[in-house]
């Protein structure tokens, strides 16, 4: 930028301070200049509207003000040591850094290959039916934009991850939104499995135009997980209408009995058009590591391949291998007790159990979740005790987040980030806190929220 502080002044005929005329041409100049460069450079039309995400908000807000950070998702203990042990041998070999195959480290494909083959009943072709990727983000990316063209509709359930939206939206699509709404609301502490869709209005969003549905089970941020009968109705419906569907499943391990993960790729007609995402982050509690898969029919796989290799091309060969060790490890005691995929869940319920007994206590009303590690409260109840009025946004949650982060110490994040606009109120009541934290620092939540409501 032109630094006015350098230039020299004269005296004009109004005695007010003035640029010589030489150097008032040269700032006229770079003004146009600029402006010029702002107005070519500008973000392309297909990224308009878009803002940073509320994670790149939420992140600066805990680094300034340092709370209780229950806002993001990743565990603040270490992971089971057999997963970092296979870190610490793989980093010691010195032939594993260096780039791997494209389409996903062979040794890695072969073991997601044999578990998956288990899980949904039928043999997937580590080569042709997996794509691995930088985090379930990218796996996301290639499955939307490698399948969405333009004027493309895409049918988004409600809440969602926050990316869904706009990488629809990049990828030419029209989102078309249908929201999960509770079946009762009068109970001091609700289910997610209280909150349902509209089989009416589910129907009425599939036409010849629409092309995808978006699926999250377990859902983040509500942890509901969809049931047999649920997931039927979606089968059934993307059947009628020729619909790919994506089916966001990176919280698969973390479901709470009685209730059952299940796998919409497994129900009849729907391999065929279903692609499954998965994230090592979610499945090992090692969310730094970044990688994620994809797994699918080879003829909808193809269209991921395509996306992969001409943006990320390949992936991290040493983080590849470990998690391949990792998987090899779990498929000697799949569904045994001592499986990480089983005690996880058995792991997180007491602190699943002590968050939603604090959060009540405090005068919120909790949503128990079914699955993931994700809690959703009504804080409404306390609103009298909260100074809306000292933040500017202009959704109640992120008022209440904020105060509460800068005035209390406590850090959730505002679930409105995971609504349409139209929607957004359906999400302003309501704060989302993570519980996959140590116990000590559920502890401290509860004697924060304490304190506060008792002073």
């Amino acid at each position: 930028m032109f630094n006015k502080d350098t230039l020299e002044y004269h005296y004009s005929d109004r005695n007010r301070l003035a640029p010589l005329p030489h150097l008032q041409r040269q700032i006229s100049k770079t003004a146009s200049s600029m402006s010029d460069i702002d107005q070519k450079f500008r973000l392309p039309k297909r990224y308009e509207g878009s803002e940073p995400s509320v994670w790149v908000e939420y992140i600066q807000l805990a680094l300034d003000h340092k709370p209780l950070n229950l806002g993001q998702g990743f565990p603040d203990y270490p992971p089971p040591k057999y997963i970092t042990n296979a870190l610490i041998e793989v980093a010691s070999n010195r032939n594993l850094h260096q780039y791997t195959r494209g389409f996903g480290h062979p040794r890695l494909v072969q073991a997601l290959a044999k578990l998956y083959s288990k899980l949904i009943g039928r043999e997937i072709n580590p080569h042709t039916e997996i794509l691995t990727t930088l985090g379930a983000y990218e796996a996301l990316f290639s499955s939307i934009t490698g399948h969405v063209d333009e004027g493309d509709e895409v049918i988004i359930i409600e809440p969602y991850f926050d990316c869904y939206e706009p990488m629809v939206k990049y990828a030419g699509g029209i989102p078309r939104y249908i929201a999960l709404k509770p079946k009762k609301t009068d109970s001091p502490v609700l289910s997610s499995a209280d909150f349902v869709l509209d089989k009416d209005e589910l129907q009425g969003l599939f036409n010849s135009k629409t092309k995808v549905l978006i699926l999250n089970t377990p859902n983040n941020p509500l942890g509901k997980v969809f049931t047999r009968d649920e997931l039927t109705l979606i089968a059934d419906l993307c059947k009628k209408y020729n619909v790919l569907c994506i089916s966001d499943e990176v919280y698969e391990w973390m479901v709470y009995k009685p209730y059952e993960h299940v796998r919409i790729a497994t129900l009849p007609g729907m391999w065929e058009r279903t692609i499954t995402i998965g994230s090592a982050g979610k499945t090992f509690s090692v969310t730094g590591w970044k990688l994620g898969w994809a797994y699918g029919p080879a003829n909808l796989m193809f269209n991921l391949q395509m996306i992969h290799q001409n943006s990320v091309y390949t992936g991290c060969t040493p983080i590849q291998e470990a998690t391949a060790i990792a998987f090899e490890t779990e498929l000697a005691r799949l569904g045994s007790d001592e499986s990480y995929f089983v005690s996880i869940s058995k792991e997180l319920e007491p602190k699943r159990e002590f968050m939603a007994k604090f959060l009540q206590e405090a005068g919120m009303k909790p949503i128990v979740p079914e699955g993931g590690y994700f809690m959703m409260a009504d804080w409404s109840p306390l609103e009298s005790q909260v100074d809306l009025n000292s933040e500017k946004d202009k959704y109640k949650d992120y008022r209440f987040t904020k105060w509460m982060t800068k005035n209390i110490g406590l850090q959730g994040i505002p679930p409105t980030a995971f609504y349409n606009e139209s929607h957004k109120p359906l999400g302003e009541n309501f704060v989302r806190y993570c519980f996959i934290k140590q116990d000590k620092n559920l502890q401290a939540a509860a004697d924060i929220l304490r304190k506060w409501k008792s002073g």
